[in-house]
């Protein structure tokens, strides 16, 4: 029987983190299991790949549930199936939150030695910035972070834009305050992604201790007298753990592996056919995720990169990026964005902006004819909560996902103020010559019915799901702080699931920095000096 001092499951965001940080001795065994495969090819490392990515390229193909508050709609779910997860997928911006998210951790979660303080030395220790650093980045981690190198001029006017509405120009979002209106950081380098495949896992490769097994999917955890011994491969081959199984397959991926391997709600496994092995309530409850709805504008000129959808022009800029690594092959095409709040405490903000340099930008986004700008709006903090379970005993089967979106009413109140913020942005002075008419929701959808209809059919992912299995105390908790199961010995489960609350901002920036410190949890080490000043 093959195995290793440690079993990885899903070599992600976090799992890719912690195999290198793991093998950085060279005592330690580590095999990482990736139900995808290698990162391969142009659209992985190029940033303009991502356009491609959300429409299917590397990804489970799964959906959710009929949404009973949207009207029953089904909306596609992007979850990656390949090495780096969604750090080799996604639009690349970096943004880690509001300190107010992780004092909430815990201080009103249960969640010991997760407040910004304590999390901020792992965001930095991860960061490879090449413009900031100081009390708020690092500049020496492996994790490339820049200013973007291919934002067109609609970019400042957009900013100019936001300022004219009322927010203030802000230099770093990761920075001292995060609201504000100006340029995302991206997890590049060089113009190129920077995955914790490319970042971390590609350096650590040549360690013997470290095994990759990519295009392996785990059918379930192995469990005997109360502790994880190993995993069981859909394939059939048994891997033994001497010391632990960390799970790292995402906030869908991890709690559906739970429940299939008998760890979860015990009436929802039995009615599927799943043996109990532990009765853990919280296991696929807590589900959250960011919604976008977006408004769309008409240029007019050639002020966005639809300009380049012409087959000769792609060729053209592809040439150029393989030139100069400049043009919108160098874009994700989403660089300029910013947090404001709905409220009255601005230094709390509850929706993000992300401006994208063209139309029909993602999976079922409508293009228009010539240029046209998407500004997408996304409530930060949604109140309702979803959960994933499972449709049937059989581990290929997808799962059952359900976001629930706008159960909780105030969730759509607030994501139709960010929308109406969104067309008053675009409808400034500064962005005049650049755009004309609104195409999306139209100049007629002012009404609040025809509002809902429109926000309905346009609502999508921001590709953020968090919290199925929940870091914190009480009986609805899954893990606790050290990311150890409840209940199940040698077994942890580090990656998105384990956040209480969603952070207000994308959300791999968060997943990395819980791979750092996770691979110090496991290790036994203590923690890094919490952060003053801050």
């Amino acid at each position: 029987m093959a195995g290793a001092d440690y079993i990885i499951v899903g070599g992600g965001a976090a799992g890719a983190v912690i195999a290198a940080r793991l093998t950085e001795d060279p005592s330690v065994s580590v095999i990482l299991l990736e139900a995808g495969g290698r990162d391969r090819g142009v659209l992985f490392h190029w940033p303009a790949g991502f356009a491609r990515m959300t429409k299917g390229v590397a990804s489970w193909g799964w959906s959710t549930v009929p949404q009973r508050h949207m009207q029953d709609r089904v909306l596609w779910f992007t979850q990656a199936r390949v090495i780096g997860g969604g750090s080799s997928i996604n639009a690349q911006i970096y943004t880690r939150g509001n300190r107010r998210d992780y004092d909430a951790w815990a201080a009103e979660e249960g969640c010991t030695g997760w407040s910004f303080a304590e999390v901020l030395p792992y965001f930095r220790r991860a960061e490879g910035n090449d413009t900031f650093a100081g009390t708020f980045h690092g500049a020496e981690g492996p994790l490339g972070v820049s200013m973007p190198r291919a934002a067109l001029p609609v970019c400042d006017a957009f900013i100019r834009a936001g300022q004219g509405w009322g927010m203030p120009f802000n230099p770093d979002f990761n920075g001292p305050r995060q609201a504000g209106v100006g340029y995302y950081q991206l997890t590049q380098r060089a113009a190129r992604r920077s995955s914790t495949a490319t970042a971390y896992l590609r350096p650590a490769m040549a360690r013997p201790g470290l095994k990759v097994r990519l295009d392996t999917q785990v059918a379930r955890i192995l469990v005997a007298g109360g502790r994880a011994t190993g995993v069981v491969t859909l394939g059939g081959e048994v891997l033994h753990a001497a010391r632990e199984v960390v799970l790292c397959a995402g906030a869908i991926g991890s709690p559906r592996l739970l429940m299939l391997s008998g760890i979860g709600p015990a009436d929802h496994l039995a009615a599927v056919g799943i043996d109990v092995v532990h009765d853990l309530p919280g296991v696929g409850r807590n589900l959250q995720d960011h919604l976008d709805l977006c408004v769309l504008a008409e240029c007019t000129g050639p002020h966005s990169y639809d300009r380049f959808r012409r087959p000769d022009r792609t060729l053209l800029a592809g040439l150029r990026y393989l030139l100069f690594r400049s043009g919108p092959v160098a874009s994700p095409l989403f660089e300029t964005g910013g947090f404001w709040t709905t409220g009255d405490d601005p230094d709390w903000p509850d929706i993000q902006f992300h401006l994208g340099q063209g139309s029909g930008i993602e999976k079922g986004i409508a293009a228009v004819r010539g240029s046209g700008i998407t500004l997408n709006s996304a409530l930060l903090r949604p109140r309702s909560r979803g959960s994933v379970r499972l449709a049937s005993a059989d581990p290929g089967a997808a799962p059952l996902i359900d976001p629930a979106y706008w159960s909780d009413p105030r969730d759509l109140d607030l994501s139709l103020r960010g929308l109406a913020m969104a067309r008053e942005i675009l409808r400034q002075p500064a962005l005049a010559p650049f755009l004309g008419r609104e195409v999306l929701p139209g100049p007629e959808v002012t009404d609040r019915a025809a509002l809902f209809a429109y926000a309905c059919r346009i609502a999508k992912t921001d590709h953020h799901p968090v919290g199925t299995c929940r870091m914190g105390q009480g009986d609805e908790a899954v893990v606790d702080p050290a990311l150890r199961l409840r209940g199940i010995d040698g077994l942890r489960v580090c990656d998105a699931s384990v956040m209480p609350r969603i952070p207000s901002s994308n959300t791999n920036a968060p997943t990395i920095m819980i791979g750092e410190k996770a691979s110090d949890l496991i290790r036994g080490l203590p923690p890094l000096p919490a952060a003053s000043g801050v």
